[in-house]
């Protein structure tokens, strides 16, 4: 790896050190959203520090890092392999870009797992303000310092301090504070997109010298640091001293909260019922769509005025479409009339706001109309994550501007970094921006965070696809219909990429189940589309898209973006679909 600045390998890294830049640069924007490569680095430094960097074999790190069976033979199966050269392109991006100012380095040689650590000459980066760091953020995680004495002997004191932060965060700010699991795994195997709190404690002549840390969970780039030498023998004044000096940091960025208000129930009951409808609706599956209508329905009936549990009806019966759990006829009126009552009930409610958004832009294709509910939605709170999360699908994205998607998705994801959907959306962004490696990356990032999400392994393998990597395409399907099986868009996934390796037989196979889907149950015509343009029958792929167009298919609004349309998009009848959309392909994104 090449690196500017002069390594000086004769001079050791403390551990200490190397423990402080390791952390530092699994925070960073270069390893935002890979958890199982930060996994990994962490494992192999930690082995090596600890000396133990000759047992690192594949098979100890594919059992001890990615959770494969005692049975696991590395001569069959590759993954270890893979993921340290993706580990060591990381490591290359980050030390060439956030990190090229980094006095220590952290190399992962070929041909071995253990890392080597060497140190460098490099200026310190430039700095931003932490009024500008904290603009927008809403989220702060609490990451237990690192014990660095020897013996590993102020754990009591570590965990002291983490509850005495995260108790102080909680009672004076209102930002949404996560907190570490005491017993889990080390400091940073959450990934967040807002502020972080770490550090490290050690001990020299009977007392604790700790060092502090406020980063910023996107760049990695440390916003204030203190270094506090605390006596053992009085260790909660020393503690309450650590924390005092954060808060105090922390106010006059935080303090302040953002949104109007909404109207909410003074009836238990319909509150609680629409609760458990939005728990139901994040689920994302058809099982659970169906019962967040029930549950809204309960809620209105409970309370009559209910602004919130309106606007719930209203998401809910949008989604059943956008899942093809019913045709868009089926819930047109149903969910505009609810979206328009919840702003009736609540004119300053985001959450009504964004609901009419959503209707005026998938059921009425108007994005100008929609874009201004949506901007109204934010203005109103700024917090809610799926006005931020819908603005970018579903109004954004079909306008071509995906750039500011982007923007709008990190921002969703900070303020709610355990959204599985908000998750894979962001993946799905990097998918259209023709960004495969960070699409990639994410949908890592959105299988490890719920494993049982079926819509991540589907986007899983649109991205593989796009890599050519057929194997790995149908194995992320497969497992999306084990999880999902009466899907329509699983099969239809299937087929497609089932036909764009040569598999016409086994293609056929999967649109026939399709076919039998379709007999009893809604099915959008975007599915069959998409498989016969993969069967390389174009002129009825784009028949099907039609039909799509007159049910106004919710699939359809990216259809100026999404790569798997890139070869027939000189169709003048597929052209033709996306004006009467009035979709925009980004200049110089999508290939013509």
């Amino acid at each position: 790896m090449q690196a500017r600045g002069a390594p000086a390998a004769h001079v050791r890294v403390p551990d200490e050190e190397v423990q402080d830049h390791l952390a530092r640069l699994l925070a960073s924007k270069t390893f935002q959203q890979v958890d199982r490569l930060k996994r990994f680095a962490r494992f192999i430094a930690d082995e090596v520090l600890a000396g133990r960097g000759a047992d690192l074999k594949e098979y100890v790190i594919g059992v001890q890092v990615f959770g494969r069976e005692a049975s696991f033979d590395p001569r069959t199966d590759p993954i270890v392999r893979v993921q340290a050269r993706r580990l060591r392109a990381r490591l290359e991006r980050y030390y060439r870009e956030e990190g090229h100012a980094d006095g220590v380095v952290i190399e992962l040689p070929k041909g071995g797992y253990a890392p080597s650590f060497r140190r460098r000459e490099g200026a310190a980066p430039a700095r931003a303000s932490l009024g500008e760091a904290m603009a927008g953020r809403n989220t702060i995680s609490v990451r237990a310092h690192a014990d660095c004495s020897a013996g590993a002997t102020l754990g009591a004191f570590c965990r002291g301090l983490t509850d005495a932060l995260v108790h102080a965060l909680v009672q004076t700010t209102r930002l949404r504070v996560l907190a570490p699991r005491h017993g889990a795994e080390s400091p940073g195997t959450r990934d967040e997109g807002g502020l972080v709190v770490e550090g490290s404690v050690r001990l020299a002549q009977g007392r604790a010298h700790v060092t502090t840390h406020l980063m910023d969970g996107w760049s990695g780039q440390v916003l204030w640091s203190s270094a506090d030498e605390v006596s053992l023998t009085d260790a909660l004044d020393g503690q309450e001293r650590i924390v005092s000096a954060l808060v105090e940091r922390l106010k006059p960025g935080v303090l302040e909260t953002s949104g109007g208000s909404t109207r909410g129930s003074e009836n238990l009951a319909a509150r609680n019922l629409y609760l458990q409808g939005r728990y139901h609706l994040n689920q994302r599956t058809e099982d659970g769509l169906l019962k967040a209508v029930e549950f809204f329905e309960r809620a209105v009936v409970e309370d009559t005025q209910y602004s919130l549990a309106y606007s719930g009806l209203a998401d809910a019966y949008g989604l059943l479409a956008h899942y093809g759990v019913l045709g868009p006829a089926d819930v047109w009126a149903r969910a505009a009339s609810s979206a328009a009552s919840a702003v009736m009930l609540d004119g300053v409610s985001a959450e009504a706001h964004t609901s009419l958004a959503h209707v005026h832009a998938t059921q009425d294709w108007d994005w100008p109309g929609a874009e201004r509910e949506f901007l109204h939605a934010i203005r109103l709170n700024a917090r809610y994550s799926t006005a931020h999360h819908w603005y970018a699908m579903s109004c954004l994205v079909p306008m071509g501007r995906l750039d500011t998607a982007l923007e709008h998705m990190q921002t969703a994801q900070a303020l709610d970094p355990v959204s599985s959907i908000i998750s894979r959306d962001l993946a799905v962004i990097h998918l259209y921006r023709r960004d495969l490696d960070s699409a990639l990356d994410q949908c890592d990032h959105t299988v490890e965070l719920n494993p049982y999400f079926a819509a991540a392994y589907v986007t899983l393998g649109l991205v593989q696809e796009q890599r050519k990597d057929f194997d790995e395409s149908v194995a992320a399907f497969r497992r999306a219909a084990d999880l999902a099986p009466r899907s329509p868009r699983t099969h239809s996934a299937l087929a497609r990429t089932y036909a764009l390796s040569d598999r016409a037989d086994q293609a056929r196979d999967a649109l026939a189940t399709l076919q039998a889907l379709a007999a009893s149950r809604y099915v959008s015509p975007f599915e069959f589309g998409l498989v016969y343009l993969a069967l390389g029958d174009t002129d009825e792929g784009v028949r099907w898209l039609a039909r799509a167009c007159d049910d106004r298919c919710f699939e359809l609004l990216a259809l100026a973006v999404d790569p798997r349309f890139d070869d027939v998009r000189r169709s003048k009848a597929f052209a033709a679909i996306v004006a009467k959309l009035r979709l925009t392909a980004p200049a110089g994104r999508v290939r013509a």
